[in-house]
């Protein structure tokens, strides 16, 4: 089962070029220092210890042929790729069903290529630019229509190329709120004058958000980004067709994706990754060859700060109008006999098995020997930076838990030991402690 997880472990190529027997992250780490911010470092390592049976564990035991099944615990990091996956596919299926239930358009912000170093050096200004361009919108909306729209917003910071590209994602819906209480549709957006509108926003948040020594550095930026910018930044939102609750789920798995999917990474080498990304310009699916270095520091760029939100509600999804929001759109619909919100229905996270299940995939607690049943017996966890029985199911299942924790122990103390002796050895040596120790986990 050890062998069977390590291999697994293996797998995620992401993992490999962090954390191979190169220690490319330890020597980025020791390169730039306090350079990297502490959020990327503790996200980072985070993720390293993702599905790590020495983190903790929950026992599943065969109730046919007993076989066992550790299942480790996630870290559920903002840079994990397998945790952010799974988020995102969680979150979006909750939106669908939260949502007023009409006709949503995906708009799209952008800014000057000239502007985006700005933001990544003065990160405050993250939010400023998703607000802003939920402003923007919000009051087109009531100018034009006289209603309040419902408008999540998700920020992206990355390009194709795993670039710093900021740019804000908005799911909003096509009408909205009237002061009576009833829903007015409207489904016009004109791009010609927002463009105009949103450059001038960007620009003077910028101007408004940086020092007084900062806004000089970066003057002739943005009078370049206005002088190359005729028709304003682009903005972009493309009618939506098809099953609204289709829609809804594919922009919001769009809005919650990760800077780069193990999919997208092609080769990596030791030294060298290879990733593959859609270029704009021609249309055209292009490769790009990197060092770990330049990979490592294109990716965790894209690590939010603290307690940072990606992900923003405003309009009739703000959370503080959402509940009159919804009331009042339960009292209009029951008297029109138009159904665009639910109503009586109590929403809750999928739990892990439901989530492999609904992906398609096999029962995860059915035995693929017997097929069987696994049943719950235990389950171990982190307690002072040791391993300790949470949960023991009888006295054999704690038996059986306190001699897993002796060998996962015995384990790590091997590979510290093992560490400190690197130094000391022959590559050809190095290789053949590593076959061992992993002949000596089956």
């Amino acid at each position: 089962m050890l062998l069977w997880y390590f291999l697994l472990m293996e797998t995620n190529i992401l993992k490999r070029i962090f954390f191979d027997h190169h220690q490319h992250w330890e020597k980025f780490k020791r390169k730039h220092g306090k350079k990297i911010r502490p959020i990327v470092i503790k996200e980072v390592e985070k993720f390293r210890d993702c599905g790590d049976l020495k983190k903790g564990f929950k026992l599943y035991v065969c109730e046919g042929c007993h076989d066992v099944r550790k299942v480790p615990y996630r870290c559920k990091g903002r840079f994990c790729t397998t945790c952010s996956v799974g988020e995102s596919e969680e979150w979006s299926r909750l939106l669908t069903e939260e949502v007023v239930q009409v006709n949503h358009r995906h708009v799209i912000f952008t800014i000057d290529e000239g502007l985006r170093d700005i933001f990544l050096l003065h990160r405050h200004l993250l939010k400023d630019l998703m607000d802003a361009a939920a402003k923007l919108l919000m009051d087109f909306f009531q100018k034009k229509a006289k209603v309040t729209p419902g408008i999540i917003a998700g920020l992206h910071t990355f390009g194709s190329r795993v670039n710093f590209n900021p740019h804000v994602h908005m799911l909003v819906t096509m009408g909205g709120l009237t002061e009576k209480g009833e829903w007015k549709g409207y489904d016009f957006l004109p791009f010609v004058m927002l463009r105009k509108q949103w450059q001038a926003v960007v620009l003077k948040l910028i101007r408004k958000g940086v020092s007084e020594k900062a806004k000089k550095k970066i003057q002739k930026r943005l009078q370049e980004a206005f002088t190359n910018n005729g028709e304003g930044f682009y903005v972009y939102a493309p009618k939506q067709r098809g099953n609204v609750k289709e829609q809804l789920r594919y922009i919001g798995r769009y809005i919650r994706r990760p800077a780069i999917g193990i999919n997208r990474i092609e080769a990596y080498d030791g030294q060298y990754v290879t990733f593959k990304y859609m270029d704009k310009t021609d249309g055209k699916e292009k490769a790009e060859t990197v060092s770990v270095e330049e990979f490592i520091s294109r990716l965790i760029r894209h690590i939010p700060d603290e307690q940072f939100k990606t992900i923003r509600h405003y309009g009739i999804y703000s959370r503080r109008t959402k509940k009159i929001a919804k009331k009042l759109l339960c009292a209009w619909q029951q008297s029109v006999k138009r159904w665009i919100l639910k109503v009586k229905k109590t929403l809750r996270r999928q739990t892990w098995r439901e989530r492999v299940i609904a992906s398609g995939k096999k029962d995860p607690l059915v035995c693929s020997k017997c097929e069987c049943y696994y049943e719950y017996k235990g389950e171990v966890c982190l307690e002072d930076g040791k391993l300790a029985i949470k949960v023991a199911l009888g006295t054999t299942t704690r038996a059986y838990l306190e001699r897993v924790i002796d060998d996962l122990t015995s384990i790590q103390t091997s590979k510290e030991e093992s560490q400190k002796e690197k130094s000391k050895r022959t590559k050809k040596e190095v290789s053949n402690y590593r076959q061992l120790s992993l002949f000596a986990m089956q």
